[in-house]
């Protein structure tokens, strides 16, 4: 597994807003969350982390990290200290993020009871079968939250998680929560601890 181009920088153009929608929706109810890891790696000579170099920067380029950024690294260093690493200069381990946002468009046609026309039969009597469809359009944003670690004297992937689901904004009102939520619910994935297979 080659650690993917650009794993280092929050994707360009994902705005502030977009970084907020993703883990709440990541947050949310019902998250389809995948991982994977390399099962050559042996887990139990790692003991340290650090958070990647870059990992959290400015989406437009700029060298600082914004707050929501910020959190999600407070929140990925709870869970990693949870199961034992300790965070370090000289880490075994570096762990980046990434959000992504895309626009979702679902297309569905259901059958219709006929014109309004024929209602008076409703309740007394079926007529022929109508062939009447009506189309239904539904447009919603999809995000997906991506945290990476990686060897770092490798350079190679171990383990990934990636949670997506449907934005919504009523996790808003509490974000360090929500943040907190979303990374923990890709860590459940993370089946080791430092030192231990």
């Amino acid at each position: 597994m080659a650690i993917r181009q650009g794993v280092g920088t929050l994707a360009r153009g994902v705005s502030l807003a977009a970084i907020i929608v993703v883990a709440a929706a990541c947050a949310a109810a019902q998250p389809n969350i995948r991982s994977d890891y390399d099962s050559s790696a042996n887990f139990s000579q790692y003991r340290t982390y650090g958070i990647m170099p870059g990992a959290g920067r400015s989406p437009t380029g700029g060298d600082y990290s914004t707050l929501i950024a910020q959190r999600i690294e407070a929140a990925v260093s709870r869970e990693m200290e949870a199961r034992g690493y300790t965070r370090s200069a000289t880490p075994d381990l570096l762990v980046n993020f990434s959000v992504t946002v895309q626009n979702i468009q679902k297309v569905s046609s259901v059958p219709t009871a006929g014109p309004p026309a024929y209602n008076y039969r409703y309740g007394a009597y079926r007529g022929w079968p109508t062939y009447s469809y009506e189309t239904w359009v539904r447009e919603y944003e999809e995000g997906t939250l991506l945290i990476d670690i990686v060897d770092a004297s490798r350079q190679q992937l171990v383990w990934e998680a990636a949670g997506t689901g449907r934005i919504t904004k009523q996790k808003l009102d509490n974000i360090e929560t929500t943040i907190s939520t979303a990374v923990a619910r890709l860590f459940t994935q993370y089946p080791f601890r430092a030192g231990g297979a």
